[in-house]
């Protein structure tokens, strides 16, 4: 895996001091990186936000959509370590402040499909001052204007068409910062979870792939218990639980806790922060970054959040709140969730203004690695150290009737006494892509007895697998009698 970094630039509020640009490091295969930028011809070139990866066009290599304030980029992959901006033609620079992005398939028509989230209505002429002292502060965004996220429609040829309004995404407008695409109610077409800044969550459902309703409010997903809307940030959405549903997870601002939202299958969600411990873990923090995955491999979903509050002022504004905060790492034990942050290594105990997360296994070791950016400050590669201690399969999966990067598949695996099922989503976390594989833990078990994956539609085909291999990672091409 090779990582990519956005960067902050000039734009009409910013002038910055120094050259500013994003940075592509190719992995060098030995635990270093080299700064590939100039040469793969993807250095940005404004104020950037986010990145999301997916193989639109199916040719086997990802792109790049690099979200901004002002105007977005689609670098299309050339297949030799170049990028070309094709965003004019693409159709898809969506001026305005976009923020997180995802990749999904929302038709079903094999073909990825593209969600940008877009924040407040705001640019320079439209700056109001929030503080009566004249000292720079961070601003509530219920100062600025709801906006309509957009969704884009692949269209098979290199350019995408807006459907924003025929989809009914347009009707919805918020504050939005992040969103994870799955299917949350299990009819096979994939779902939308976004998360918004002061006003209401949307759960986006999606009409067999014709229109997309928001169902957050009665759902439970789209405001705090009390009925409050809170500062949404971060999003995720996994089985947490095992009973075969897409459960959700959104992280907020100090005082309002993070949600982690079970799905109760039949539309609407309990939140289950307060009983796992996750709510009062998080009461005085702000979350952005976060993903569920199994860091240690022992077949059972664990969360890490990255977290820091948004305003730098925040300690001379706020009782028993910091503006730096440490990362959380919460194990999962098949029943719950144990927070083991001070017993997971000495980067717990630092304390950060950590904003976007990544998850991805840089060193093909099996055990997933986290990426976490650091507002104005150097990114953290974190090591595990702890996966490879226990037994694993990895899997990358290539679509063929299905999308490509088979978002919305569903992985299931039994080894011994552990059954398991996995559904890759897209998006999620707060302004970041991940490793597109799957890394299935076993714990001490040494073999795999069997591996089921239900292809996305319109494949919808059903594989089953035996006698894998274990501790390394494999292909599955979508139809293939055999891995790779």
């Amino acid at each position: 895996m090779d990582i990519y970094l956005v960067n902050g630039g000039p734009c009409d509020i910013f002038s910055p001091k120094h050259p500013l640009r994003n940075a592509l490091y190719h992995n060098n295969r030995d635990g270093t990186f080299t700064d590939v930028t100039e040469q793969a011809g993807v250095p940005g070139g404004g104020f950037g936000q986010g990145v999301a990866v997916g193989d639109y066009n199916g040719d086997g290599f990802p792109d790049l959509y690099v979200t901004q304030y002002g105007r977005s980029i689609l670098y299309r992959n050339n297949g030799d370590g170049t990028f070309t901006d094709v965003t004019e033609r693409a159709g898809v620079a969506v001026p305005g402040w976009a923020s997180s992005a995802a990749w999904f398939d929302y038709d079903n028509d094999g073909r990825l499909d593209l969600f940008v989230c877009r924040f407040v209505d705001f640019d320079k002429s439209k700056h109001r001052p929030c503080n009566p002292t004249g000292e720079p502060e961070y601003c509530t965004p219920k100062l600025y204007t709801s906006m309509a996220s957009w969704l884009f429609h692949n269209n098979g040829d290199g350019t995408f068409t807006d459907v924003s309004r025929q989809t009914g995404v347009a009707e919805y407008l918020g504050k939005a910062w992040s969103v994870v695409a799955a299917d949350v109610s299990n009819d096979g077409y994939t779902d939308l979870f976004v998360a918004n800044d002061t006003v209401e969550n949307f759960l986006l459902v999606n009409r067999e792939g014709r229109r997309f309703e928001d169902i957050g409010l009665e759902a439970g997903v789209a405001f705090s218990v009390e009925g409050k809307a809170r500062s949404g940030m971060g999003v995720d959405s996994a089985d947490f639980d095992q009973d075969g549903w897409m459960d959700l997870f959104v992280a907020n601002i100090d005082q309002e806790m993070y949600s982690l939202y079970r799905n109760n299958h039949d539309g609407t969600f309990e939140d289950h922060g307060p009983t796992t411990g996750i709510a009062a873990a998080t009461s005085l923090m702000s979350g952005w970054g976060l993903k569920f995955f199994d860091y240690d491999n022992d077949g059972h979903l664990d969360l890490f959040l990255a977290n820091g509050h948004p305003d730098d002022l925040a300690e001379k504004l706020r009782l028993n709140v910091t503006y730096r905060e440490p990362l959380l790492l919460f194990h999962g034990t098949g029943t719950g969730f144990k927070n083991v942050s001070k017993e997971s290594g000495p980067v717990f105990a630092q304390m950060l203004s950590a904003r976007g997360l990544a998850i991805g296994d840089f060193d093909n070791d099996g055990a997933v690695d986290v990426l976490v950016a650091v507002n104005d400050d150097a990114p953290l590669l974190l090591r595990n150290d702890v996966g490879a201690q226990n037994n694993w399969l990895g899997l990358r999966l290539v679509g063929k009737k299905a999308n490509p990067d088979a978002i919305g598949a569903l992985v299931t695996w039994q080894a011994g006494d552990l059954k398991q099922t996995r559904m890759i989503v897209g998006g999620g976390s707060y302004l970041s892509a991940h490793d597109p594989r799957l890394v299935l833990g076993l714990g001490k078990r040494t073999r795999i007895d069997s591996l089921e994956i239900k292809w996305p539609k319109p494949s919808g085909l059903v594989q089953r697998f035996t006698e894998l291999p274990t501790n390394l990672y494999v292909t599955i091409v979508e139809g293939a009698p055999k891995w790779e």
